[in-house]
């Protein structure tokens, strides 16, 4: 048998390492300044581009695919490397990836702030970073693919299924989410709307937690898991059970971020039926992980690694009780658009994510540079700091979240809202937003801790660049299957019928949930009365796009008792249709808004952005003050309104040709309400006369950013009048 030396690449590891820990930094700081936004809402007052709307998809970017991508890759690339005793097939691919990579989420990270954003949730980047973002990932699955091609180890153990699954699913839930028609360089229009937009979003949101957050974790649960237990993994049968049911099962889950909304009865239900057979496969794969412990517990006590890692297959198995539980329509109806869903949100990311990254860097680095862990005391001591950080962060946030769900319903006894006023339900859960705040303070100095107990160990090593190994040359054997041969472990020496069998899984849910809703029309009911946006109203929606305030702001109202009294007749499927992209929103820091149309004077809502607790005493609303100073940019009016009639929105050549002189009218009409308010009128025109005297441009108020987003405001939700007896 011929023995064959290589080297495996750990420069490729080391440098993700490194990203890994420099982003988890910048995403976690980002995350903590967010926090202390709800106690001193302006605290970057009149800072564009530090404003929440701005850096909520900026840290949950950072988090997920800068802090949690970079994490994945390098577990990657040094697990698959061993599982497969073979090089990466190409340094120079895994070079691209890594750049590729830091470039885009330096992209994102300029792009983001200054309000560059689709608004989809976890997908927010605009087009030409999406197609970025599709290049590298088809170079990282490029190189896996030609890695296991060349492999000297037959068998493809758990992980690397687990890998493939990730690669192919993470490119199809991105391509289709991402369709869209461009407007400009960093502007465009997801060719969804309403509800199949709705439905699209959250069958890729729900599944990028599902295949990034979750399944290449859990592949790299399978490698690091029996090596730092040095443990054989507990069942390989439960293995083959736990990757093929979760795959299959995760993919129809995305309805049930939609329930009670105008998503058609039929796809919720769809939703709630596989959520709730997802707990079985994921807990099967928590349980295997544990149980490969199993005579391990006396090393579990001392070693910190193994710690952070039973925490965070602890938080995985939590998170995966709390899905499907959520997903129950009844418990959905109490905690979706509540700070329940932020705890539940965070105890995957900090716990799961968080915690098994810390465990797999502290395991690395010590093997990368040839040496011991600086310091065990200090790992364990960011440990009890993040765990404590952990806890202090979300149970206030559970408490918060039944508190406002408790609110929202409650009736006095003549039928009227108890909390009419939605800043109640506000000011109620402040302390906990402090307690938040606290934990959030202390899982960022742990991770400041590793920091510095990262950087002791790297000096006092010396770095392992290429490190040699040796295996037996892989030999050629029958593609049938052998005598007494199970059909899975001749699958496992099959990469290209596993990867192929993975892909149909995953493709079966989504193609039976979506075409339907996109296909057929009875699905979404249109409604005469809807009518496209004006054009100065698209600007508008196009502003509160870019502020991010689908971020703390709903438009779905649900059909419960409690939302119609307090915002309105129910949200109707066909009133969205003309909606590129959907604009439901997943929080409400603050109220719904989809019935929000003349409901307020024009002045009202100047005054409420331009300082928010002048208008709602206790607010937590930052000021917006820019969007009344700065002047609308008309254009590319033209060029957006030819774009959505590409999409179907039916404005004519004629609404197209008169958008400047509509787009005016309308303005004039809005600025002349303004001047029925005798503070605005005077305080106009004293800037518009200190404007002239020092000869300095004024810009008329009609012509400003302000006046846009009013018209969009005041259009919402009034396309039905609903007849009240």
């Amino acid at each position: 048998m011929e023995i064959q030396q290589f080297y495996y690449d750990n420069k490729i590891v080391k440098k993700f390492v490194y990203a890994t820990i420099f982003w988890g930094v910048i995403g976690m700081a980002v995350g903590l300044l967010l926090a202390f936004f709800f106690l001193f809402p302006n605290l970057t007052d009149g800072i564009s581009w530090l404003s929440f709307g701005r850096l909520r998809p900026l840290h949950t970017n950072a988090v997920i695919f800068a802090f949690v991508g970079n994490a994945i890759f390098a577990g990657v690339y040094y697990s698959s490397q061993r599982l497969l005793k073979a090089r990466m097939a190409s340094d120079l691919l895994s070079s691209i990836n890594f750049w590729g990579w830091q470039l885009i989420i330096v992209a994102a990270a300029i792009t983001l702030p200054l309000g560059y954003t689709s608004s989809k949730e976890y997908a927010e980047l605009e087009w030409p970073i999406d197609i970025a973002i599709a290049v590298v990932w088809v170079v990282f699955g490029w190189n896996l693919i030609a890695t296991i091609l060349k492999r000297r180890q037959r068998h493809l153990y758990v992980a690397i299924w687990f890998y493939l699954a990730t690669f192919v699913t993470v490119a199809v839930l991105h391509i289709f989410n991402s369709l869209e028609l461009p407007v400009s360089g960093l502007k465009s229009y997801s060719v969804y709307a309403g509800v199949q937009d709705a439905l699209v979003q959250w069958w890729y949101g729900h599944n990028a937690v599902a295949f990034f957050l979750t399944t290449p974790f859990l592949g790299l649960m399978y490698y690091f898991v029996p090596k730092a237990a040095n443990r054989p993994v507990y069942s390989y049968k439960l293995s083959i059970v736990h990757f093929w049911s979760l795959i299959f099962i995760y993919i129809w889950a995305g309805p049930h971020h939609l329930l009670y909304t105008a998503l058609p009865e039929w796809a919720q239900n769809l939703g709630v039926a596989f959520s709730v057979m997802l707990l079985m496969p994921s807990w099967g794969g928590m349980i295997n992980g544990l149980l490969t412990l199993r005579g391990a517990w006396d090393k579990v006590r001392t070693d910190p690694v193994l710690k952070f890692m039973v925490v965070a297959l602890t938080g995985y198995g939590m998170a995966t009780f709390e899905g499907p539980m959520l997903s129950l329509k009844n418990v959905n109806a109490i905690g979706h658009f509540t700070d329940w869903i932020i705890a539940h949100v965070h105890v995957g990311a900090l716990a799961w994510n968080g915690f098994f990254a810390f465990g797999m860097i502290y395991w690395l680095i010590p093997r990368l540079f040839k040496t011991k862990l600086h310091s065990l005391k200090l790992a364990n001591v960011h440990f009890w700091i993040g765990t404590l950080g952990i806890v202090l962060y979300a149970l206030p946030m559970y408490v918060a979240g039944f508190l406002q769900a408790s609110m929202w319903k409650q009736f006095n006894p003549d039928g009227t809202l108890v909390y009419g006023n939605f800043l109640e339900t506000v000011t109620e859960i402040i302390p906990m937003y402090a307690m938040r705040a606290a934990g959030g303070t202390l899982y960022l100095i742990g991770i400041v801790v590793l920091v510095y107990n990262i950087y002791a160990t790297i000096k006092s090593g010396s770095a392992v660049t290429d490190e040699l190994a040796e295996a037996p040359a892989l030999e050629r054997v029958t593609n049938r299957r052998l005598a007494g041969e199970g059909f899975h472990t001749w699958l496992e020496r099959r990469p290209i019928q596993l990867t192929i069998l993975a892909t149909i899984a995953i493709l079966i849910g989504g193609i039976i949930q979506i075409v339907p809703t996109i296909m057929v029309k009875s699905n979404i009911p249109t409604i005469s009365s809807v009518k496209p946006y004006t054009p100065l109203e698209l600007e508008g929606r196009d502003i509160y796009i870019r502020e991010g305030c689908v971020g703390c702001h709903s438009q779905m109202i649900r059909p419960f008792r409690s939302e119609v009294e307090r915002y309105g007749e129910y949200s109707k499927a066909g009133e969205y249709v003309y909606d590129h992209p959907f604009l439901w929103g997943s929080k409400r820091t603050g109220p719904d808004l989809h019935r929000v149309g003349g409901k307020y004077s024009d002045n009202w809502h100047l005054n409420h952005m331009y300082d928010p607790q002048s208008t709602s005493s206790g607010s937590i609303m930052p000021a917006y003050q820019w969007i009344i100073r700065n002047e609308l940019d008309k254009s590319q009016t033209e060029s957006k309104m030819k774009t959505m009639v590409s999409l179907g929105v039916p404005y004519t050549d004629e609404d197209i040709a008169n958008a400047q002189q509509s787009m005016l009218e309308q303005g004039t009409a809005i600025e002349t309400s303004l001047h029925n308010d005798p503070d605005f009128a005077e305080s106009y025109e004293s800037d518009k006369k200190a404007a002239a005297q020092n000869g300095e441009d004024f810009v008329e108020m009609r012509n400003r950013e302000i006046v846009a987003l009013i018209a969009y405001l005041q259009r919402l939700g009034t396309d039905i009048k609903v007849t009240e007896e």
